[in-house]
């Protein structure tokens, strides 16, 4: 997967992990002190919501894309930011009472090891929880231009990665020792002036968006755009999308 920078991101993705990220943070309903590891933390959607709601200097943010991360203490320069990845994270056992990742596990190489690590840097008694678009459904912010590009690519159609499908997130926390696993859905929407601006966006290379349409001749493409116009409409426009959650008890 491609992220070409936080620019780029915010505008195609950061309109729905805003909003995301504080109904993430509304579910998962950490007492105010708490230390927080935000883990696949991007530019920060998630590290924002946390660092309002407990003290910045109890939020640490990790990241594998150094620019990201430089834009996150841009931002947020009370944040503790680390270059790193979920599968080795470079933090002591019992670290943290929680760590939470939004819209990472799907990205990651080895996801059990990733959700392990967040258990094992998680203090007895704290909290791991994770949240990911729903592709099984086709209810990610970007299905209708991914859908379209799979029906005129020949593609296949099911998105196999981890998180993506429904009790997954669940399975995965169980497996990495949590208990009283519960799984839930959660929404963001985002408007849209015009179709040019949703279909703009969508040729950012961001994301699952990137590579969707490496490949296809021009005419395919233009029939893609088709496909969306008719489903989406010439805007102004909201899109929907659901994520599953899943958060359990270290």
């Amino acid at each position: 997967m491609s992220f070409p920078g936080a620019a780029a991101y915010d505008e195609y993705m950061g309109r729905f992990s805003a909003p995301l990220a504080v109904a993430f943070a509304d579910w998962v309903a950490l007492d105010p002190w708490a230390r927080v590891l935000d883990v696949g933390s991007g530019p920060g959607a998630l590290a924002a919501v946390m660092a309002a709601r407990n003290s910045p200097r109890r939020v640490t943010a990790i990241d594998p894309s150094a620019e990201f991360i430089d834009a996150l203490r841009e931002r947020l320069p009370q944040v503790t930011a680390v270059v790193g990845t979920a599968e080795d994270l470079p933090f002591a056992v019992n670290s943290f009472d929680a760590a939470l990742s939004e819209l990472a596990v799907h990205f990651l190489t080895d996801a059990p090891a990733g959700i392990g690590e967040m258990v094992r840097v998680t203090r007895p008694g704290g909290t791991v929880a994770a949240c990911v678009w729903d592709f099984e459904n086709d209810r990610a912010p970007h299905s209708v231009f991914l859908r379209a590009a799979r029906e005129v690519s020949g593609a296949p159609a099911r998105d196999r990665r981890p998180g993506t499908r429904r009790g997954h997130l669940k399975l995965l926390l169980t497996d990495a020792g949590c208990r009283d696993v519960v799984g839930g859905e959660l929404s963001a929407s985002a408007a849209y002036d015009s179709f040019d601006q949703w279909w703009d966006l969508h040729l950012l290379g961001v994301g699952s968006a990137a590579g969707a349409l490496d490949g296809v001749d021009a005419p395919a493409v233009d029939e893609v755009r088709r496909r969306c116009r008719a489903s989406l409409g010439d805007g102004p426009f909201r899109v929907d999308a659901v994520a599953w959650a899943a958060r359990g008890t270290v």
